[in-house]
């Protein structure tokens, strides 16, 4: 029985895709594949990546070699490394508000799609790590946007998936507006270690949908890394560049 699945899938997707077409993750457009963007939206897109800060991902001009930023040597994070797929924008914007306020779950299979690029394959051993979100906003909502991710992700790479590593054990207000101080302070003491860790000596995947100051991430690799942890490296759908500033809210 188990056999004929893939051929009845076969059969089936052109009926499934006149009834209901493939559809750009970013304005609704019918496209030819599922997860594909159409070209309005994707020639809008500013995908990151190499030349770059080597520490926290900020894009640089031309290539400079593997150094950090000016900010990363002055005060570097608390995390190895960050990497974003997009650069925040009306695209990533939308993907993320469908998928964390539109219940548009099956888009965390895209975005882990999309991140996958900045795995190296010799992770081998490595953990990926959601950022969690508070109870009363899991319960709320129904899931978390990052737990899915961190799943798709597993699977993509093998990699095993800790959603109990950590744990968000205050409430905290969404960060949007705030200077990176008062960020820093929000999140003071917003999260917790899980009783049966097991970080140590792990190079940790920590996973997130946005990336704004950096607070939330630096909040979690200082946890990891007093449970343990010998790396740390954040990786996120969109990361907010300088003078750009995400309107999704923060969890």
């Amino acid at each position: 029985m188990m056999s004929l699945v893939p051929l009845l899938k076969t059969v089936m997707r052109p009926v499934m895709d006149y009834a209901l077409p493939p559809r750009c993750p970013g304005c609704g457009a019918i496209v030819g594949a599922d997860h594909g963007f159409c070209l309005d939206c994707w020639s809008g897109m500013r995908f990151l990546g190499p030349p770059c800060c080597a520490r926290c991902g900020l894009p640089f001009e031309h290539e400079m070699g593997e150094g950090a930023c000016g900010a990363c040597l002055a005060q570097p994070p608390l995390f190895d490394s960050a990497r974003a797929v997009l650069a925040y924008g009306d695209v990533a914007r939308t993907v993320a508000l469908r998928l964390k306020y539109g219940r548009r779950i099956g888009l965390a299979r895209l975005v882990a799609g999309q991140m996958l690029r900045h795995v190296p394959a010799e992770m081998e051993g490595a953990l990926i790590v959601p950022v969690p979100l508070h109870r009363w906003r899991l319960w709320g909502r129904g899931f978390n946007q990052s737990a899915l991710i961190a799943d798709h992700l597993g699977r993509l790479t093998g990699l095993a998936v800790d959603k109990h590593g950590l744990r968000r054990v205050k409430r905290t207000q969404p960060l949007r507006g705030m200077n990176p101080k008062q960020r820093a302070q929000a999140v003071r003491g917003a999260f917790a270690l899980g009783a049966d860790h097991g970080l140590a000596g792990r190079v940790i995947w920590l996973v997130d949908d946005v990336h704004t100051s950096g607070a939330t991430a630096a909040a979690c690799a200082k946890l990891l890394k007093a449970g343990g942890a010998r790396e740390v490296h954040l990786l996120c759908w969109a990361r907010a560049l300088p003078r750009t500033e995400p309107r999704t809210g923060d969890d």
